[in-house]
């Protein structure tokens, strides 16, 4: 489930930006930590390590494997995988957009389909469209939390 934090960035000073940072639930440190304790223990010890326990020779020979690795990981180019990852992230969101469920146009295709310009045609097309809307709702209620707090209960649904 997504953390939300619109309000706290809408009323965030220029100076205050930085306890946004320090909020834990739903934050990327909260997500890398692992992942940054164990860089940090690995680097220390391979640092650790190659200050205090070995010798000349032993220095040398991994400085010649850092090189090779080094020229290895050249490879690569950082920016093409970074673009890559920036065109995955749009299109996914992109295509949430474009997904999600619009009752303008079904409500075009139902006026379009349902004939009769009498009472019972008309009453036939609200209902669908009371129906659309019904199905949106619970859709967005699932989804949002904003719309869940709003609609708390099917109670408050049928309100």
């Amino acid at each position: 489930m997504t953390v939300t934090y619109s309000s706290k960035v809408a009323n965030a000073t220029f100076f205050g930006f930085h306890r946004l940072l320090l909020k834990w639930k739903g934050s990327i440190y909260k997500l890398l930590y692992r992942e940054f304790i164990v860089f940090a223990t690995l680097y220390t010890a391979i640092s650790v390590l190659y200050r205090f326990f070995l010798t000349g020779s032993q220095k040398r020979f991994f400085e010649r494997l850092s090189i090779y690795c080094d020229k290895y990981a050249e490879q690569i180019p950082v920016t093409f995988v970074l673009g890559f990852y920036v065109t995955l992230v749009v299109n996914r969101w992109w295509n949430q957009f474009v997904n999600l469920p619009w009752p303008d146009r079904l409500m075009f295709l139902i006026s379009s389909c349902v004939q009769g310009r009498d009472e019972y045609g008309r009453l036939i097309r609200r209902t669908l469209m009371r129906y659309v809307n019904l199905t949106s709702l619970l859709i967005f209620r699932s989804v949002s939390t904003a719309v869940y707090k709003r609609f708390p209960t099917m109670d408050h649904v049928v309100g």
